[in-house]
């Protein structure tokens, strides 16, 4: 078996351009070391490890984090216990198109079948704390990773200039630094897909698992191919974004308003510049033109600019969604919320709007409830001096 895989899956031909040779990569001791495919079983465990941590993280400080910064919880109305709609909302989940059918089973009507199953839907929906944990758990993540990427690039020459990623390829020694690099970030991306089930699923939910699997061949490939130094530069790029977006969730949560309108006004502008200007003129540039200016293309020089490109994509698709955000930002006044974010039943005209980029608290609600009663009372004491009003003017004058 082992034969069998080195003959085929680790050819030369495949990770390192023509005329080099894996005998060729040994590093003597002291130059550091080449990169192994057997270094990325190590990422598997990390995963795990990233997981456990994960779930510490959030009930020891995300949770009551959440409390400090003012997040609340809608309530919800719980669906009734009926066992056949129970069964088929765990098939379709959906809205059913044979209410009819299910009414006489249940002995319902038609609008009771629609309401309990939007209530059923909703009983599903993530609350606003497992939401905020989510994003602060990324932000620790992407923070951490940018701040420690950054400390360990700022001083290469490949940071300054990207023709400097291609000098001496394919044998370029890997620093520790950066091979922890490597492994932390694969072990992170392997650990939200592993998690992608019960995280929050949004409407980009397709696009997301894409971004993960793309993102961590992408990161496995460029480590057996030895394409680290610009590996790095990809990842750093990647994560200055991410981070203001998180903290932007995160306040968002905590119904911030104001200061989330700053932040996505910053993301916006990080965002564009970073994924639609550096990404595509420094990163895919150099990878695409510049490399070929020191060794001929191979199948690798090919995969991994086509993965770039699937990223690209990705870029182009969510900066089309933050533009749209930006469009209603300036003529509407304000966000209306996160158009990625999961989505909420309708509701009818007397309940509680519920969707997600208008999360109100309960006290909220109560202030509403409490102006609505006042506003009847109002009327009502109107209505009760109108009619005295009439009745005395149909007494018969004293004289």
């Amino acid at each position: 078996m082992e034969a069998l895989l080195n003959e085929w899956l680790w050819r030369e031909e495949f990770w390192i351009p023509p005329g080099s040779h894996w005998k060729d990569m040994e590093m003597k001791e002291g130059e550091g070391h080449f990169p192994l495919p057997r270094h990325l079983i190590y990422t598997l465990p990390l995963a795990l490890i990233f997981v456990a941590i994960r779930y510490i993280f959030e009930r020891v400080i995300a949770i009551p984090l959440s409390r400090v910064l003012g997040v609340k919880d809608r309530i919800r109305i719980r669906a009734a216990s009926i066992p056949k709609l129970e069964a088929f909302y765990k098939q379709h989940s959906q809205q059913p198109s044979e209410v009819v059918g299910l009414g006489k089973q249940c002995g319902l009507s038609q609008r009771k079948i629609q309401t309990w199953f939007r209530h059923r839907r909703n009983q599903d929906r993530p609350s606003s704390t497992k939401k905020f944990c989510e994003a602060s758990w990324r932000f620790v993540f992407y923070l951490t990773s940018f701040t420690a990427g950054l400390g360990s690039l700022i001083d290469t020459p490949w940071f300054w200039d990207q023709s400097e990623c291609w000098r001496g390829y394919p044998k370029q020694p890997v620093s520790e630094a950066h091979y922890w690099y490597y492994m932390l970030e694969m072990g992170f991306y392997l650990s939200l897909l592993l998690s992608i089930s019960v995280d929050v699923k949004r409407k980009d939910f397709k696009e997301q698992v894409v971004h993960h699997i793309a993102t961590i061949i992408l990161i496995g490939f460029s480590y057996i191919a030895n394409y680290v130094r610009v590996g790095t530069l990809v990842m750093l790029v990647h994560d200055s974004a991410d981070i203001i977006l998180e903290v932007g969730k995160m306040l968002h949560y905590a119904l911030w308003a104001t200061t989330c309108d700053v932040l996505f006004v910053l993301f916006a502008l990080v965002f564009l510049v970073t994924r639609l200007y550096v990404f595509p003129s420094r990163i895919i540039h150099t990878t695409l033109i510049v490399s070929m200016q020191f060794y001929e293309p191979f199948f690798g020089y090919y995969f991994f600019n086509a993965l770039l490109f699937v990223l690209q994509l990705l870029h182009i698709y969510w900066a089309y969604l933050i533009l749209r955000m930006v469009y209603r930002f300036a003529f509407v006044g304000k966000i209306e919320g996160d158009v990625r974010s999961d989505e909420e039943s309708p509701v009818d005209d007397n309940e509680e709007d519920e969707e997600d980029g208008g999360e109100c608290s309960w006290e909220q609600r109560k202030d509403a409830i409490n102006s609505r009663l006042a506003s009847l009372a109002n009327n009502c004491v109107l209505n009760n001096l109108s009619k005295q009003t009439n009745r005395n003017s149909r007494l018969p004058k004293t004289r």
